[in-house]
């Protein structure tokens, strides 16, 4: 299954597709009323020049394993890497989720990637980076970490990706 998340126009709808073991894929497509439709990669379409009146958009990439984690970070290349390493049962994580979200649909963030992690669901990422609690955030360039901060302090997450991301 590939999530994707998209903006549309009156007829068409920019969409962006990140498969689980693949690397993005782009294309353009007509959504389900909901704005949620579960495609397989067999149906992905060819990106297409097209007039969008873009929306809010919902740039978090979910990563579901290390390989997807690993992958994520290198295609990033030079730009900042914002991961939020989350549970689902944790309150703080629940608190500080709609902020995360506003800043990947800042203008200012366009170039910076932003990836959750649940740790239960992907176990092998938060051994890998060594969580002990959620929320944690890790900022990556480069595919290196470069700082880090434990906590749902929004005042201290914006600063490091304002700090970090040129």
């Amino acid at each position: 299954m590939l999530q994707y998340f998209y903006v549309s126009s009156r007829s068409k709808s920019l969409f962006m597709l990140w498969p689980r073991r693949a690397g993005l894929m782009s294309g353009v497509y007509k959504p389900s009323p909901s704005g949620f439709v579960t495609l397989h990669p067999g149906n992905c379409l060819l990106l297409q020049e097209c007039a969008v009146t873009l929306r809010t958009v919902n740039m978090i990439i979910v990563i579901d394993d290390k390989e997807a984690f690993l992958s994520a970070l290198t295609e990033a290349g030079d730009k900042l890497v914002v991961v939020d390493f989350t549970a689902t049962w944790c309150g703080p994580c629940k608190n500080i989720a709609p902020f995360f979200k506003g800043l990947s649909e800042k203008p200012e963030n366009s170039n910076v990637v932003f990836l959750k992690v649940d740790v239960d669901d992907a176990a092998d990422v938060a051994q890998h980076c060594d969580i002990k609690c959620m929320p944690t955030f890790h900022f990556y360039k480069n595919g290196g970490k470069v700082d880090d901060f434990s906590g749902a302090n929004q005042a201290t997450l914006e600063e490091k990706i304002k700090a970090l991301r040129s």
